[in-house]
Protein backbone atom coordinates (compact mmCIF):
# COMPACT_ATOMS: atom_id res chain seq x y z
CA UNK A 1 0.00 0.00 0.00
CA UNK A 2 1.07 3.30 -1.19
CA UNK A 3 2.09 5.36 1.71
CA UNK A 4 -0.65 8.13 1.14
CA UNK A 5 -3.47 5.43 0.32
CA UNK A 6 -2.11 4.39 3.76
CA UNK A 7 -2.86 7.54 5.37
CA UNK A 8 -6.28 7.68 3.37
CA UNK A 9 -6.95 4.42 5.25
CA UNK A 10 -6.43 6.15 8.97
CA UNK A 11 -7.83 9.06 8.14
CA UNK A 12 -11.05 6.84 7.08
CA UNK A 13 -11.03 5.12 10.43
CA UNK A 14 -10.51 8.08 12.62
CA UNK A 15 -13.48 9.97 10.85
CA UNK A 16 -15.45 6.12 11.02
CA UNK A 17 -14.79 6.34 15.01
CA UNK A 18 -16.05 9.98 14.90
CA UNK A 19 -19.41 8.95 13.63
CA UNK A 20 -19.99 6.59 16.83
CA UNK A 21 -20.56 9.93 18.91
CA UNK A 22 -23.63 10.00 20.76
CA UNK A 23 -24.75 12.57 23.05
CA UNK A 24 -25.43 12.97 26.63
CA UNK A 25 -26.20 15.31 29.18
CA UNK A 26 -22.99 15.88 31.96
CA UNK A 27 -24.83 17.41 35.48
CA UNK A 28 -20.80 18.93 36.30
CA UNK A 29 -20.22 20.84 33.39
CA UNK A 30 -24.80 21.91 32.42
CA UNK A 31 -24.54 20.88 29.37
CA UNK A 32 -24.24 18.14 26.25
CA UNK A 33 -21.13 16.36 26.12
CA UNK A 34 -20.34 13.66 23.25
CA UNK A 35 -19.26 9.78 23.71
CA UNK A 36 -17.62 7.62 21.75
CA UNK A 37 -17.39 4.16 21.08
CA UNK A 38 -14.42 4.09 18.68
CA UNK A 39 -12.40 1.38 17.60
CA UNK A 40 -8.58 2.67 16.26
CA UNK A 41 -8.44 5.97 18.12
CA UNK A 42 -9.13 7.27 21.04
CA UNK A 43 -11.42 10.41 19.98
CA UNK A 44 -11.90 11.78 23.47
CA UNK A 45 -7.85 12.66 23.79
CA UNK A 46 -7.38 13.97 20.01
CA UNK A 47 -10.87 15.77 20.52
CA UNK A 48 -8.77 17.84 23.38
CA UNK A 49 -5.23 17.74 22.37
CA UNK A 50 -6.27 19.19 19.22
CA UNK A 51 -9.00 21.30 20.14
CA UNK A 52 -11.05 19.52 17.45
CA UNK A 53 -14.79 20.73 16.96
CA UNK A 54 -16.87 17.80 17.96
CA UNK A 55 -19.64 19.58 16.11
CA UNK A 56 -18.54 19.68 12.46
CA UNK A 57 -16.34 17.09 12.30
CA UNK A 58 -15.48 16.03 8.48
CA UNK A 59 -13.37 13.76 6.61
CA UNK A 60 -10.95 16.42 5.55
CA UNK A 61 -10.45 17.48 9.44
CA UNK A 62 -9.79 13.94 9.97
CA UNK A 63 -7.33 14.24 7.52
CA UNK A 64 -5.87 16.82 9.11
CA UNK A 65 -5.87 15.43 12.36
CA UNK A 66 -3.35 12.84 10.95
CA UNK A 67 -1.28 14.38 8.96
CA UNK A 68 -0.49 16.36 12.48
CA UNK A 69 -0.02 12.88 13.90
CA UNK A 70 2.80 12.35 11.20
CA UNK A 71 4.47 15.41 11.43
CA UNK A 72 2.83 17.39 8.67
CA UNK A 73 1.68 21.10 9.19
CA UNK A 74 -1.40 20.20 7.05
CA UNK A 75 -2.63 16.98 4.72
CA UNK A 76 -1.33 19.33 1.42
CA UNK A 77 1.78 19.73 2.93
CA UNK A 78 1.57 16.02 3.44
CA UNK A 79 0.73 15.12 -0.80
CA UNK A 80 3.67 17.30 -1.72
CA UNK A 81 6.39 15.54 0.55
CA UNK A 82 8.98 13.99 -0.91
CA UNK A 83 8.78 10.12 -0.57
CA UNK A 84 11.57 9.57 1.94
CA UNK A 85 9.65 12.30 3.69
CA UNK A 86 6.81 10.12 3.26
CA UNK A 87 8.57 7.11 4.88
CA UNK A 88 9.79 8.61 7.22
CA UNK A 89 6.18 10.22 8.61
CA UNK A 90 4.41 6.66 7.90
CA UNK A 91 7.07 5.46 10.62
CA UNK A 92 6.80 8.38 12.90
CA UNK A 93 2.85 7.82 12.99
CA UNK A 94 3.84 3.59 13.19
CA UNK A 95 6.34 4.41 16.37
CA UNK A 96 3.88 6.68 17.73
CA UNK A 97 3.99 4.91 21.19
CA UNK A 98 8.08 5.16 21.32
CA UNK A 99 8.77 8.54 20.13
CA UNK A 100 6.31 11.59 20.06
CA UNK A 101 6.57 13.82 16.94
CA UNK A 102 7.66 17.45 19.11
CA UNK A 103 10.41 14.38 20.67
CA UNK A 104 11.57 13.90 17.58
CA UNK A 105 11.83 17.35 16.43
CA UNK A 106 13.94 18.57 19.51
CA UNK A 107 15.86 14.86 19.07
CA UNK A 108 16.99 15.99 15.49
CA UNK A 109 17.45 19.22 16.28
CA UNK A 110 20.11 18.14 18.94
CA UNK A 111 21.91 16.07 16.47
CA UNK A 112 22.28 18.65 13.59
CA UNK A 113 23.29 21.24 15.97
CA UNK A 114 26.22 19.14 17.33
CA UNK A 115 27.12 17.76 13.85
CA UNK A 116 26.56 21.48 12.87
CA UNK A 117 25.01 19.85 9.56
CA UNK A 118 21.87 20.52 8.40
CA UNK A 119 20.34 16.88 7.82
CA UNK A 120 18.37 16.08 3.75
CA UNK A 121 14.56 14.12 4.32
CA UNK A 122 17.09 10.61 3.10
CA UNK A 123 19.27 11.59 6.27
CA UNK A 124 16.45 12.07 8.61
CA UNK A 125 14.77 8.71 7.56
CA UNK A 126 17.97 6.53 8.07
CA UNK A 127 18.52 8.58 11.46
CA UNK A 128 14.99 7.53 12.69
CA UNK A 129 15.32 3.85 11.08
CA UNK A 130 18.43 2.90 12.83
CA UNK A 131 17.61 5.16 16.10
CA UNK A 132 14.53 4.32 16.89
CA UNK A 133 12.09 2.19 14.11
CA UNK A 134 14.19 -0.48 14.67
CA UNK A 135 15.36 -0.33 18.20
CA UNK A 136 13.09 -1.91 20.82
CA UNK A 137 12.87 -0.15 24.17
CA UNK A 138 11.97 3.15 23.55
CA UNK A 139 8.56 4.84 25.39
CA UNK A 140 7.52 7.97 24.68
CA UNK A 141 6.70 10.62 27.15
CA UNK A 142 3.53 11.93 24.71
CA UNK A 143 0.98 10.41 24.35
CA UNK A 144 -0.47 7.83 22.06
CA UNK A 145 -3.63 7.93 19.97
CA UNK A 146 -4.55 4.85 18.62
CA UNK A 147 -6.24 2.09 19.99
CA UNK A 148 -4.73 -0.85 18.33
CA UNK A 149 -1.30 -0.62 19.40
CA UNK A 150 -1.73 0.09 22.73
CA UNK A 151 -3.90 -3.01 23.40
CA UNK A 152 -1.09 -5.39 21.39
CA UNK A 153 1.82 -3.52 23.73
CA UNK A 154 0.29 -4.17 26.81
CA UNK A 155 3.06 -6.72 27.49
CA UNK A 156 5.42 -5.38 26.66
CA UNK A 157 8.01 -3.47 28.74
CA UNK A 158 9.59 -0.26 27.94
CA UNK A 159 12.02 2.97 28.95
CA UNK A 160 11.48 6.04 28.77
CA UNK A 161 13.14 8.04 25.85
CA UNK A 162 15.82 10.40 27.72
CA UNK A 163 15.52 14.09 26.31
CA UNK A 164 18.74 16.45 26.50
CA UNK A 165 16.81 18.74 28.81
CA UNK A 166 13.40 20.10 29.91
CA UNK A 167 14.01 23.73 29.89
CA UNK A 168 11.08 26.21 28.78
CA UNK A 169 10.46 29.52 26.88
CA UNK A 170 7.94 30.80 28.49
CA UNK A 171 8.67 34.90 27.68
CA UNK A 172 8.62 36.57 24.50
CA UNK A 173 10.87 38.35 23.23
CA UNK A 174 14.07 36.48 24.47
CA UNK A 175 16.58 37.96 25.76
CA UNK A 176 19.81 37.67 27.78
CA UNK A 177 21.79 34.50 27.43
CA UNK A 178 18.33 32.76 25.27
CA UNK A 179 18.49 35.44 22.63
CA UNK A 180 22.63 34.78 22.68
CA UNK A 181 22.32 31.26 22.05
CA UNK A 182 18.95 31.31 19.57
CA UNK A 183 21.15 34.01 17.47
CA UNK A 184 23.88 31.46 17.45
CA UNK A 185 22.10 28.68 16.07
CA UNK A 186 20.23 30.74 13.45
CA UNK A 187 23.58 32.49 12.31
CA UNK A 188 25.00 28.80 12.43
CA UNK A 189 21.65 27.14 10.10
CA UNK A 190 21.84 29.74 8.23
CA UNK A 191 25.45 29.43 6.87
CA UNK A 192 24.56 25.98 6.33
CA UNK A 193 21.29 26.68 3.96
CA UNK A 194 22.76 28.95 2.04
CA UNK A 195 26.05 26.25 1.41
CA UNK A 196 22.38 24.16 0.18
CA UNK A 197 20.66 26.67 -1.60
CA UNK A 198 23.42 28.52 -3.31
CA UNK A 199 21.61 31.56 -4.32
CA UNK A 200 22.52 33.37 -7.61
CA UNK A 201 22.76 36.57 -5.60
CA UNK A 202 24.63 35.20 -2.19
CA UNK A 203 25.79 39.05 -0.94
CA UNK A 204 22.14 40.37 -1.62
CA UNK A 205 20.69 37.56 0.27
CA UNK A 206 22.93 37.76 2.96
CA UNK A 207 21.93 42.21 2.95
CA UNK A 208 18.47 41.18 3.76
CA UNK A 209 19.20 38.65 6.19
CA UNK A 210 18.35 39.95 9.70
CA UNK A 211 18.81 36.90 12.58
CA UNK A 212 17.02 39.08 15.03
CA UNK A 213 13.64 39.40 13.34
CA UNK A 214 13.62 35.83 11.61
CA UNK A 215 13.71 34.81 15.66
CA UNK A 216 11.13 36.89 16.89
CA UNK A 217 9.04 35.95 13.48
CA UNK A 218 9.41 31.74 13.95
CA UNK A 219 8.25 32.28 18.29
CA UNK A 220 5.19 33.55 18.78
CA UNK A 221 3.27 34.32 21.82
CA UNK A 222 0.86 31.48 21.05
CA UNK A 223 3.41 28.63 21.41
CA UNK A 224 4.07 29.64 24.83
CA UNK A 225 5.42 27.82 27.00
CA UNK A 226 7.46 25.76 24.49
CA UNK A 227 10.39 23.41 25.30
CA UNK A 228 13.80 25.37 24.66
CA UNK A 229 15.04 22.31 22.55
CA UNK A 230 11.58 22.40 20.00
CA UNK A 231 12.07 26.05 20.01
CA UNK A 232 15.50 25.44 18.66
CA UNK A 233 14.40 22.96 16.12
CA UNK A 234 11.96 25.59 15.14
CA UNK A 235 14.72 27.95 14.31
CA UNK A 236 16.10 25.42 11.93
CA UNK A 237 13.30 23.64 10.57
CA UNK A 238 11.73 26.90 8.79
CA UNK A 239 15.24 28.40 7.69
CA UNK A 240 15.82 26.84 4.19
CA UNK A 241 11.52 28.06 3.56
CA UNK A 242 12.91 31.72 4.75
CA UNK A 243 16.60 31.81 2.46
CA UNK A 244 14.42 30.73 -0.35
CA UNK A 245 11.95 33.93 0.03
CA UNK A 246 14.95 35.98 0.23
CA UNK A 247 16.60 34.68 -2.74
CA UNK A 248 13.46 35.20 -4.93
CA UNK A 249 13.49 38.60 -3.48
CA UNK A 250 17.01 39.01 -4.27
CA UNK A 251 16.92 37.83 -7.73
CA UNK A 252 13.46 40.25 -8.43
CA UNK A 253 15.88 43.19 -6.65
CA UNK A 254 18.82 41.89 -9.52
CA UNK A 255 15.86 41.69 -12.47
CA UNK A 256 14.59 45.39 -11.72
CA UNK A 257 18.30 46.85 -11.89
CA UNK A 258 18.61 45.17 -14.90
Amino acid sequence: MKTIEYFKLQAKNLYRDFKTQKPYYDPTYGRDLYQYTPKYFDVDALALDFDIDEDNFTLMNSQHCIAKLAGFTKWTEMLKASPSALQLSKLLFENMHKISIIEWDIYLSAEQREKDFLFDDEDKLDIFQIVFADVDGHQTDGYDYRLSKKTSDNNQIFKPMKIKNNLQISALPLAGADRIEFLETAESAFERVMQRVEPDHPDLVRNLWNANNYIDEVLQQHMLPIDKDYALSLIDAFLVQHVVQLAVETDQQAESLN
